[in-house]
């Protein structure tokens, strides 16, 4: 066989494939759909690890914040440990948010303040306040329980699955449901809309750039704004990588006051 007459054949199979895979036939239950973008957000990997840096926009104020974190899964879809460390600015750098992330169950989450020597246990009703002075709350650094909420599927569009869900227990939060479009392809919610009862949007979450890592499709920088203000939060992720091999003690409460600085660094 010629190598022209090769390279048409092969061409023709990767062609094949791409129309197979465009066409492929979409995913039709919500809670399938709601999982696996659970999964594909916040389980890359056995374990990640990302330099980040944040910037908080309110008016003519910015402020930044630079920090590692470190994530290891118990179980896929299950159980998690984090560890996020600040570095800068100087006035909350040696800062420590520590979290265990259980199913079924309430998350417990920490937050040790070097200034003060305080480790401070973040209450369950406190979970969706302001992350160091974010507009990211505690609760969308590790994830929501997809648990907490009813999801159904409203649309799904050549790109995107739409998903509504809505709270299961409205006390505990501040929105009456949100709306999130999940990329068909990768299954990253690429845009989440909070709104009120009344239908209005007042916050939303959008992934704005997207990057193969290690094989995981990975969002690299996210923007939270807050709509009645105009504030946001752009969060840039550096460096990050996947699989390097944890250990379980790093996620120590010893860790709030004596972060594991040989797994902050970049080898």
């Amino acid at each position: 066989m010629s190598l022209s007459r090769l390279m048409l054949i092969t061409l023709a199979s990767s062609l094949a494939l791409t129309t197979q895979s465009a066409w492929s036939e979409p995913l039709t239950q919500a809670s399938e759909i709601v999982e696996r973008a659970n999964i594909a957000s916040y389980y890359a990997g056995d374990d990640g690890r990302s330099a980040a840096r944040m910037m908080i926009v309110d008016g003519d104020n910015r402020q930044r914040r630079q920090f590692t974190l470190l994530r290891k899964d118990i179980n896929d879809g299950g159980e998690q440990r984090y560890l996020v460390v600040f570095s800068r600015p100087a006035d909350i750098r040696g800062t420590v948010f520590r979290v265990e992330k259980r199913i079924g169950e309430g998350d417990d989450r920490w937050l040790y303040l070097p200034a003060l020597d305080l480790v401070k246990r973040i209450a369950a009703g406190d979970k969706r306040t302001s992350f160091v002075g974010s507009h990211f709350y505690y609760e969308d650094i590790s994830g929501r329980s997809i648990d907490l909420d009813d999801h159904q599927l409203v649309e799904t569009t050549d790109e995107h699955y739409r998903i509504e869900s809505t709270p299961k227990d409205p006390s505990n939060v501040e929105f009456a449901r949100y709306l999130t479009w999940v990329d068909r392809e990768t299954l990253l919610p690429m845009r989440t809309d909070y709104q009120r009862d009344s239908g209005e949007v007042f916050r939303r979450m959008e992934v704005t750039r997207v990057e193969t890592i290690d094989g995981y499709p990975t969002g690299t920088e996210m923007r939270m704004s807050d709509l009645d203000s105009g504030g946001y939060t752009v969060t840039q992720f550096r460096f990050s990588e996947y699989n390097v091999g944890l250990p379980d003690d790093i996620f120590s409460e010893r860790s709030l006051r004596n972060p594991p600085r040989d797994w902050l660094q970049r080898n």
